[in-house]
């Protein structure tokens, strides 16, 4: 669908305007173009995702000329406790706060004592806590998001390829702002994900493989006059879709005091979530809300799932594709389209990437729970399982400021610590209680 779009204006709301298929102007912010990651080359606003020119991924270029710094943040922390109050540095129209939205974002920031006691760490150990978000996962940001862009652009039903999560995200968005959803995952993900999917009464469609097939069959359906008014969120959405994860950022330098985290451990799927908190640190970096300095980002991968891990120990700048086969399953992508991106990062920071084995990822999962109080589905216990490990390794310094991710509720993934259970089982009297060796 070919969308054009006015100049990007430069006074002080940085308001870039495009058509929708009707050809009536909609807002998109300070959204100024869309920019390919390998060339450079720009294209107009529209429902597209890939360059025209070398074929590679578009993202938001913007336009922040007219922010003044102290005004900036004045109005971020006057804004509503989610991710809207980082409207203006996000492709979405101003008054986006007022529309049905699930409002996502502004979780919590939970410093970890407990937790940097048991892994040694001593200059401060966070947690960013995303299983707070409507649906218990961070998928709630990206796909806010993206529901703007499919209604600017006119698109009349949501769906995505999912892992489990996003098809829970996009189900409760769509409900809540009057979308007909089709989302499509894999045949054999964890039942609790399969129900919190289907329950928002959208449709819900099993594929016969796994995540990296189910991709591939949405982006020909994308292009089928089956396909027509659709939005999926990760294929023709996507460079809108994608700049939810920065609210991470955001959120974390906020909640920090406007300072940057020395070293940050995000989990790796895709990769986006990513590249996208790296993106969210420099803006903050280029508008003036943070103190430029040094900081590290880490990837964290299953090992039954690990293609950037392995890249990145081998030196490579090429991700190789692997079939996944790993407990977490919301991180159970073989081919994983920014890995190389994820690469760069990691390398330019001085970060690293890492994989823990599934038995490490269990482990994980309970010591969070045991130390803090929460419960992370395995994709955190992949970020702790390899925080532990990098600090283990020498890699990860303890003395820093670190923050580390948790992007979804563990009740999702019961499956993975079903092992855990009763202490014991009593006869309602004293004398038994006393015989477990409870008293």
């Amino acid at each position: 669908m070919a969308v054009q779009t006015a100049e990007s204006t430069s006074n002080p709301s940085n308001a870039a305007t495009s058509a929708n298929p009707s050809g009536s102007a909609v807002d998109l912010g300070p959204a100024a173009a869309l920019s390919c990651r390998e060339c450079g080359h720009k294209v107009p606003l529209g429902p597209v995702f890939a360059c025209e020119e070398c074929f590679g991924p578009l993202e938001i270029a913007y336009d922040f000329s007219g922010y003044d710094t102290e005004e900036l943040r004045k109005r971020i922390e006057a804004g509503p406790a989610n991710i809207w109050r980082y409207a203006p540095l996000l492709p979405v129209p101003a008054d986006v706060a007022t529309k049905p939205n699930i409002n996502p974002g502004w979780t919590k920031l939970v410093k970890a004592d407990n937790l940097a006691r048991e892994l040694g760490v001593t200059g401060g150990l966070y947690v960013k806590d995303d299983s707070g978000n409507p649906t218990h996962s961070f998928k709630d940001r990206v796909v806010a998001q993206a529901i703007e862009a499919a209604r600017a652009f006119g698109f009349t039903t949501l769906s995505c390829s999912s892992t489990g999560n996003l098809a829970g995200a996009v189900g409760a968005a769509a409900a809540r702002a009057g979308f007909r959803s089709c989302v499509f995952i894999p045949h054999d993900l964890e039942q609790g994900k399969v129900v919190m999917a289907a329950v928002y009464g959208g449709e819900l469609v099993g594929i016969e493989g796994n995540y990296d097939d189910v991709n591939r069959f949405c982006s020909e359906l994308i292009g089928d006059p089956a396909g027509e008014g659709w939005g999926f969120v990760n294929v023709n959405l996507r460079p809108y879709y994608a700049e939810g994860s920065k609210t991470l950022a955001y959120e974390i330098c906020e909640q920090l005091g406007w300072r940057l985290p020395d070293q940050i451990v995000v989990p790796i799927a895709s990769g986006s979530q990513l590249t996208k908190i790296d993106k969210g640190l420099k803006e903050l970096i280029e508008l003036g809300l943070v103190e430029d300095k040094p900081y590290k980002i880490f990837g964290a991968q299953a090992e039954g799932c690990s293609p950037v891990s392995t890249a990145y120990k081998a030196g490579h700048d090429v991700v190789r594709p692997q079939k996944p086969n790993t407990i977490a399953k919301s991180l159970a992508i073989g081919n994983p389209a920014d890995g190389p991106y994820v690469l760069d990062i990691a390398r330019r920071t001085g970060g690293a990437v890492e994989d823990v084995t599934d038995e490490q990822v269990v482990d994980a999962i309970k010591l969070l729970a045991r130390t803090e109080g929460i419960f992370a589905e395995t994709a955190g216990g992949v970020t702790v399982g390899v925080t532990k490990k990098l600090i283990e390794n020498g890699v990860l310094d303890p003395s820093l400021t670190t923050v580390v991710l948790n992007t979804g509720d563990g009740l999702k993934t019961l499956d993975a610590v079903a092992g855990t259970g009763l202490t014991a089982t009593i006869r309602p009297n004293l004398d038994s209680f006393r015989e477990a060796g409870l008293a």
